[in-house]
């Protein structure tokens, strides 16, 4: 048996809406099986699946009606122009932590303008996109990054090999590692588990049931990670460095009195992200 791709699109839509998921992921996911971009699918639309891809096509569009995000079926994400592999061992990047990265590297450029030999770590780097975007866009940079789980590490390094970005990959919890090993920094990058606990009650099923929850939830107000930081940061940054968080909706405020109490001479600034909501937190210690 075989479809139009109009046919198919027009079933998974309805299969999708009814399921209560995003109707567009029909799209995205016969893009993908047929390896083509939206141009292309639109010249497209009046040719057969076979009954192959048909039946790949249905399969994924199943998986996503019962919670998978598409990201998992497809096996990759967009970040930063680039496709990111993802799969259930790390958070799928968000366009919001593209305003990170973007926030960062305007910074390192007024901080420490072209000095070369500057050190970056990325903490928690999940599928490694902070710390490779921040390598293939600012080459000069010296790019560490710890994840404290192997199978996320795993991912990232697969990332970096196949972008080819350069990047040195630490198994370790936060900044315990560099600590360790007395290793100092210029800039320290981290999207950082910031969801409190009690939020996952009536947050979708698309995240908390395929999502790695150490990645998602910091404790009953969502800040643990961040008061770790506090604790921690002071051992491995150098005189003058540049510190980038990635912040919930509405944490603005407590993470820039925490970051305050901790660097009470630094440059402390909260930044909203496209939405106008809170999302980062820069620490500018000269």
């Amino acid at each position: 048996m075989s479809k139009k791709v109009y046919e198919a699109l027009n079933w998974a839509s309805s299969f999708l809406k009814e399921a209560g998921r995003e109707e567009f992921a029909g799209e995205v996911l016969v893009r993908h099986i047929l390896g083509i971009d939206r141009t292309q699918l639109f010249l497209m639309m009046r040719d057969e699946l076979n009954p192959r891809q048909l039946e790949q096509f249905e399969k994924a569009v199943r998986q996503h009606a019962l919670g998978k995000p598409v990201q998992y079926i497809i096996g990759q994400e967009e970040f930063y122009g680039r496709p990111f592999i993802v799969n259930e061992e790390v958070l799928i990047p968000r366009p919001e932590t593209e305003e990170l990265v973007e926030g960062a590297l305007k910074r390192i450029s007024s901080l420490f303008g072209k000095a070369e030999g500057l050190r970056l770590a990325d903490i928690g780097t999940g599928s490694g996109a902070i710390a490779i975007s921040m390598k293939l866009e600012e080459p000069r940079l010296a790019v560490a990054a710890t994840d404290i789980a192997e199978g996320s590490l795993a991912v990232a390094e697969e990332n970096a090999r196949r972008l080819g970005a350069e990047v040195e990959f630490v198994h370790g919890d936060l900044l315990k590692p560099f600590i360790d090993a007395e290793t100092k920094f210029d800039i320290i990058l981290s999207n950082p588990p910031y969801i409190p606990d009690g939020d996952r009650a009536w947050m979708s099923d698309i995240v908390t049931d395929h999502e790695p929850h150490r990645a998602l939830f910091a404790g009953s107000d969502g800040l643990d990670f961040y008061k770790r930081f506090m604790e921690e940061l002071p051992a491995v940054l150098n005189r003058r460095a540049l510190v980038g968080f990635e912040i919930g909706s509405g944490q603005g405020e407590a993470v820039g009195f925490l970051c305050k109490k901790a660097f009470p001479s630094a440059k402390v600034e909260v930044v909203s992200d496209i939405n106008g909501k809170d999302r980062m937190v820069f620490i500018e210690r000269t």
